[in-house]
């Protein structure tokens, strides 16, 4: 790549950090195309040339977002973790940064479908080889089917994503993570 793509891209990544940033914390339609100009010190000018409108800045910010955060998850998944810790990551940090985001960023994500369609044709085949990985390493038990685990796995994320579950959740850690490996009975023996 030449020196001037490689700006191009550096500046176009700067732009759209900033643009999540900003959108993060005050939601998309409080956020000027001059407010992220300036707070990634480029013109308005040059945002215009790289995304046309506040419309597709948005789109592309918004599709920024759900790649790092699937990079996020692909890291945990080839990281050194234990299975449980893999698990723990996964749910815990999407529940905090579904907190991150501004309500009208969250409620945009799955108005425009981002999530769904990131979830269909990337989450579910990592869910997939961590359920065979949970297997293998007897954290799941070989005669559920996938099918149930996803469901339980679609329930339990679900719910982990209301506003205010993860204050409520937070001290009693502990109890939810052994409630989502052992179930009410407890481990079998």
């Amino acid at each position: 790549m030449d020196g001037f793509k490689k700006r191009t891209q550096q500046k176009q990544e700067q732009i759209l950090q900033t643009a999540l940033q900003l959108f993060s914390a005050n939601g998309i339609k409080k956020v000027s195309i001059a407010q992220i100009a300036k707070a990634a010190e480029v013109s308005q000018v040059s945002i215009y040339n790289y995304f046309d409108s506040k419309h597709n800045l948005v789109h592309e910010t918004m599709i920024y977002y759900i790649e790092k955060l699937f990079q996020q998850y692909l890291d945990i998944m080839n990281g050194d973790l234990s299975f449980r810790e893999k698990i723990e990551q996964i749910i815990f940090n999407k529940t905090a940064l579904a907190h991150s985001i501004h309500d009208e960023v969250y409620h945009f994500l799955i108005e425009q479908s981002y999530v769904e369609k990131i979830f269909q044709e990337k989450s579910v085949p990592l869910f997939h080889q961590l359920i065979e990985e949970g297997k293998q390493t007897g954290y799941i038990d070989h005669s559920l089917s996938n099918e149930a685990i996803m469901l339980y796995l679609h329930m339990f994320k679900d719910y982990m994503q209301k506003d205010g579950v993860s204050d409520y959740i937070l001290p009693i850690t502990e109890d939810v993570m052994h409630l989502f490996f052992y179930g009410m009975i407890g481990k079998k023996n």
